[in-house]
């Protein structure tokens, strides 16, 4: 039995999302003449409280449009300095945007308006570029999976376009923050200009991610889209996963938050383990005991077929998902308590 903790990306269809795929009706989309994408799009721009929604390949293209449309060339973005649109998607910021980036530290991640609020530049001193838009990270994927109340996102939100800033949300696991928060999904568009949302990844589809915007930026997006090589014919197949998986695979995501937490019980008691990052939802990241390299900890994992990701020097990650079930955990559990160096 293998056991995949890399990412929650590599789950496979079910045999339910199959079905829902190999029926779809499907068109050609760049005409716009795909019903399943329509009717995905239409979905996701519902639950999220905004105007129009746009499917894509991946979430790194919808953060990376997002950000386009919201910037222009010169200005600065404010993220936290571990966030995937800075470390993770290529420099693409910078590449796609012609836009710089104010990193700042948070608190495992999460921002503050009194931290964005020290991180604004002035407009009237041209030595530096244009603050435009506070982008957030829900869940942060480099702080194990921690994540925001909406409460905390209103009062940014509130200070940013008091400052004429934008709001872009990356919110590729943002369903598993809303499992732990109770926050109405439906309550976000109020707070941003575009929210990207991952189909992929906790919630089991295949291939694919949505960027919902305001209704005035959403021409500018399909535009981007198509000059990112993103406009794609009939997929309405991959739609049609994308909608299995929101109706169906949302409610489970407890089940992953649940397991990660138990693996992170049995790596508090492993002698080769030297910390771990507090785990809210699916992301379990520990490090290693420093006569141990992370490599050599992830050969011992492979020899009893279980695989991990290095995630920093001494850092290794594990991610629950829907193919990790009871029967796998209690084998990683004991791989675990086994292991010694």
């Amino acid at each position: 039995m293998i056991v995949d903790l890399r990412s929650d990306t590599v789950t496979k269809p079910t045999k339910g999302m199959l079905e829902a795929m190999m029926t779809a009706e499907v068109g050609d989309d760049v005409f716009g003449e795909d019903p399943s994408v329509k009717e995905l799009e239409h979905k996701c721009a519902s639950m999220l409280g905004m105007d129009a929604a746009i499917f894509c390949p991946s979430g790194t293209m919808t953060n990376q449009i997002g950000i386009k449309i919201l910037t222009q060339p010169y200005d600065e973005v404010i993220c936290y300095k571990g966030s995937h649109i800075y470390k993770y998607e290529g420099g693409g910021v910078a590449g796609n945007s012609l836009a710089s980036v104010r990193l700042l530290d948070g608190s495992r991640g999460r921002l503050s308006v009194e931290e964005v609020g020290a991180n604004v530049n002035n407009t009237q001193d041209v030595h530096q570029p244009v603050s435009s838009v506070v982008s957030l990270e829900n869940t942060v994927v480099r702080e194990a999976g921690s994540f925001y109340y909406l409460k905390d996102i209103a009062v940014i939100s509130e200070f940013a376009r008091s400052k004429g800033l934008n709001m872009h949300l990356d919110g590729a696991r943002f369903f598993n923050a809303l499992t732990e928060t109770g926050d109405k999904a439906v309550d976000y568009g109020k707070y941003f200009d575009s929210i990207s949302i991952c189909l992929s990844k906790g919630l089991g589809a295949p291939v694919g991610s949505v960027l919902a915007c305001k209704r005035e930026v959403e021409p500018k997006a399909r535009r981007m889209r198509k000059a990112f090589g993103g406009g794609m014919r009939q997929a309405g197949f991959l739609a049609a996963a994308g909608i299995y998986a929101l109706n169906n695979n949302i409610a489970r995501l407890k089940d992953d938050h649940v397991r990660a937490a138990k693996l992170e019980k049995a790596l508090s008691n492993a002698n080769w383990v030297k910390s771990i990052m507090p785990v809210d939802t699916n992301i379990v990241i520990f490090s290693v005991i420093d006569k141990v390299t992370p490599e050599q900890a992830l050969a011992k994992l492979s020899e009893h077929d279980i695989k991990a990701i290095k995630f920093g020097a001494q850092e290794i990650r594990l991610v629950t998902h829907l193919d990790f079930d009871d029967r796998m955990l209690e084998k990683t559990v004991d791989v675990i308590k086994k292991i010694s160096f």
